[in-house]
């Protein structure tokens, strides 16, 4: 009996999920529902924008899925946590628009890289070296590089729609009011008065109200609709393989010698982002459950983060980019998901949307664009915490902000914005009292010095 109870113990330890005692799983169950409802639209998204890269857009939607389906899964069972993971935004821009495109390199090197960043963060997680990273970087860092990415995905929503064009003299403008404009329009509208309603995934009705007038255009007038990237669905059910992406890594790349230095420096973008991006999102949601002890920490934060790595490194070998922790988790939170079960359940449903590609391939950008702004504004209300009276807070955070959006480069925002964080502070010791000088960590030096050598090869 003894010996049952142990192996019982042990379990448990193993898989904390099997500790539940007494959950309500209807609850648990329609906080899983909330949560997807509010994330749903990466399906839609996430192939849009990875697709530009020149992946195909039907193997992103059940990569896509597939990916975010195992991460639940895994959260669920060895956290026991109600948080939902998926590609996230903001890094699936970085990999398209920065890397692939920016950079010139494959998406193959690109999903390498996303594997590597995996790999390191399940080291760093097992050593429980990056909860005491965290400490290191200034919150205000944390918080810009939050608002700049929203701003930069925003950026991408007005262009994707066609409300921001290019424009030879002014570099952009405000284009045209088209047809895929105005469902644009409405759907930011949409999204908005829903949200403010409190209406459950406000975001994906925004797309689905968005996608069906789109389609309607199409039906009545298909040649200008054609022109505007506007297309029916091809049908309903489908299930689009994950060959074409899945287990593509290219390591070729990151051996050559004269490659090297640009491989690291994308590694080492894909984790400063995905860190903050994560731990930001993980010590939110679980205040918001009031799942914070009296310490300040997290249950089960390691496994969290060690959930998040997995995640990641299994995502970019299915062919997709980074997955990461989601702040929608905090919708089903709200609905009373306090377990692993609230995870699971995500995951379910995300198997489920996998046979549905047709559909999710012929959802336009006019229809996802308004998503995207959407997501970018939420992001962008980070910068609300931000100390703007400390110059040598508020500068640094500002120009990482600023960077991100008009270099149109996430990469070159944090290059930007760590330098000016490091400099500025360093020389305000130099001529400031012992009493007022700046402690700088170590960790921050030295991703200066990698920047610095980024500018320097680069």
């Amino acid at each position: 009996m003894q010996v049952s109870n142990q192996q019982s113990n042990n379990l448990t330890k193993l898989f904390p999920i099997l500790e539940n005692q007494e959950v309500n799983i209807k609850k648990e169950i329609m906080a899983g529902f909330t949560t997807f409802l509010t994330m749903a639209y990466i399906i839609a998204v996430n192939p849009n924008i990875l697709s530009q890269a020149g992946m195909p857009a039907g193997a992103l939607v059940t990569g896509t899925c597939l990916a975010a389906a195992i991460a639940c899964f895994i959260m669920g069972v060895i956290a026991n946590l109600p948080f939902a993971l998926a590609s996230g935004m903001g890094l699936n821009a970085y990999f398209a628009f920065t890397v692939v495109l920016g950079m010139g390199v494959s998406w193959e090197v690109a999903l390498t890289a996303v594997f590597v960043e995996g790999i390191i963060f399940i080291i760093l997680s097992l050593c429980k070296v990056r909860e005491a990273v965290v400490n290191a970087i200034p919150v205000n860092m944390k918080l810009a590089v939050s608002g700049g990415i929203g701003l930069f995905i925003a950026i991408i929503g007005c262009i994707n729609s066609g409300l921001v064009v290019a424009n030879e003299s002014t570099l952009i403008s405000m284009g045209s009011f088209t047809p895929a404009v105005i469902i644009s329009c409405i759907g930011i509208v949409i999204i908005a008065v829903l949200s403010k309603k409190n209406i459950k995934g406000s975001i994906l009705i925004g797309i689905v109200i968005c996608s069906v007038i789109a389609w309607g255009y199409a039906l009545f007038n298909p040649k200008t609709a054609a022109d505007l990237g506007i297309y029916l669905p091809s049908g309903i059910f489908k299930y689009e393989s994950v060959a074409p992406i899945a287990g593509k890594l290219d390591f070729s790349y990151a051996t050559n010698p004269a490659n090297i230095t640009n491989f690291i420096l994308v590694v080492c973008t894909f984790l400063f982002v995905d860190f903050f991006d994560t731990v930001g999102t993980i010590v939110g949601v679980s205040s918001k459950a009031n799942m914070i002890d009296e310490d300040g920490k997290v249950p089960r934060v390691g496994r969290a983060l060690l959930a998040d790595a997995f995640g990641t490194t299994i995502g970019s070998a299915l062919g997709v980019s980074t997955v990461t922790t989601y702040v929608e988790s905090s919708t089903g939170v709200v609905e009373g998901g306090r377990t692993g079960y609230t995870a699971i359940t995500v995951g379910i449903l995300f198997l489920v949307a996998m046979f549905f590609s047709p559909i999710f391939i012929a959802i336009p950008s006019c229809a996802t664009s308004p998503a995207l702004i959407y997501v970018g504004y939420l992001m962008l209300s980070a910068v609300k915490d931000i100390d703007f009276a400390d110059i040598t807070e508020g500068v640094p955070a500002f120009i990482t902000i600023g960077a991100m959006a008009f270099t149109y480069s996430i990469g070159d925002g944090l290059t930007l914005g760590v330098l000016s964080y490091v400099v500025i502070n360093l020389l305000y010791n130099i001529i400031a009292p012992k009493e007022e000088r700046k402690h700088i960590s170590a960790i921050m030096i030295v991703l200066a010095v990698l920047f610095v050598l980024k500018l320097i090869y680069l």
